[in-house]
């Protein structure tokens, strides 16, 4: 998806993917930077810690409390901060972008941005023909993307949202940071005793043949939802969906929300407009086979 974004807009780039261990990212970021790297995108484990390990934080990444993309910058002549993959007309001082690394004598940073959160509610729009405002949600999972959905869920207003997951702890968490930021959101914590538009799930579960569903059926029936969205792309049917599906449920699965957050990943690198349709073909031809 990425390279082919990059292809399209004529950037003399590549998107690679590393494996990076926890105890490493702190390293891996300041590598990355120090060699001249455009930016990075981080998947979970590390969008929670990576917070700590940037030297400013976007609003975004602020208010959703994870980072999962990183711009690295520069200081122009004129003192002002720019991406490097976006150098001003003049070029930056000597050395800001080097193609072969070191910048021992810049002034350098990492930015950190969250582009997971718009791309969920732009994939609903798109993929299920939801706008959430005044709607009755459940939400399935309470980590870092349970997390951010609920966020991100209250600050487009939705009527009522409701909290489920495995462990007690988190959602209380997550329902107290949406009290302090969007204090006029109901939020429950725990299963509907009614019908809602909208179940999300933000776990991991479906990711393997053998998970078990994420939702516990004896306390909540597929036929309470109008619509079911599963963060997870690959498989692109999962247990969930196949059931949801199966009850009458409209579905959709994530791969909306990892193309709208890997474009606009792209344009916070580029400064110029994501080739969406061309990312979208690639990646449908990845996950689909089509």
């Amino acid at each position: 998806m990425q390279n082919a974004g990059i292809a399209a807009l004529g950037l003399n780039w590549r998107y690679l993917a590393f494996d990076v261990d926890l105890k490493n990212l702190c390293e891996a970021i300041l590598g990355a930077k120090r060699m001249g790297f455009v930016g990075v995108n981080l998947t979970v484990p590390h969008k929670l810690l990576a917070m700590e390990m940037v030297d400013v934080l976007d609003q975004s990444a602020e208010t959703f409390g994870a980072v999962n993309t990183i711009c690295f910058e520069a200081r122009d002549d004129s003192g002002k901060w720019r991406p490097f993959g976006v150098p001003p007309s003049g070029g930056f001082p000597t050395g800001a972008r080097p193609p072969k690394g070191g910048t021992p004598n810049l002034e350098t940073r990492a930015h950190g941005f969250n582009t997971d959160a718009d791309a969920i509610i732009q994939s609903l729009r798109e993929d299920l023909g939801m706008k959430v405002g005044g709607k009755k949600v459940l939400l399935l999972g309470a980590g870092g993307a349970g997390r951010v959905a609920a966020l991100k869920l209250a600050s487009e207003k939705v009527g009522e949202l409701f909290l489920v997951n495995r462990t007690k702890l988190k959602p209380v968490y997550v329902a107290r940071d949406i009290h302090d930021h969007f204090p006029k959101v109901k939020t429950t914590i725990g299963y509907p005793d009614k019908d809602v538009d909208l179940m999300i799930n933000a776990t991991s579960l479906g990711l393997r043949p053998e998970d078990a569903l994420p939702l516990d059926k004896k306390k909540y029936s597929f036929c309470q939802a109008k619509a079911v969205y599963d963060m997870i792309y690959r498989p692109a049917e999962t247990p969930l969906l196949r059931a949801a599906k199966a009850a009458g449920c409209r579905v959709a699965n994530g791969i909306g929300m990892l193309l709208h957050q890997g474009a606009k990943a792209l344009e916070i690198w580029s400064g110029k407009a994501a080739p969406v349709a061309v990312m979208r073909r690639a990646l449908e031809q990845n996950v689909y086979g089509r």
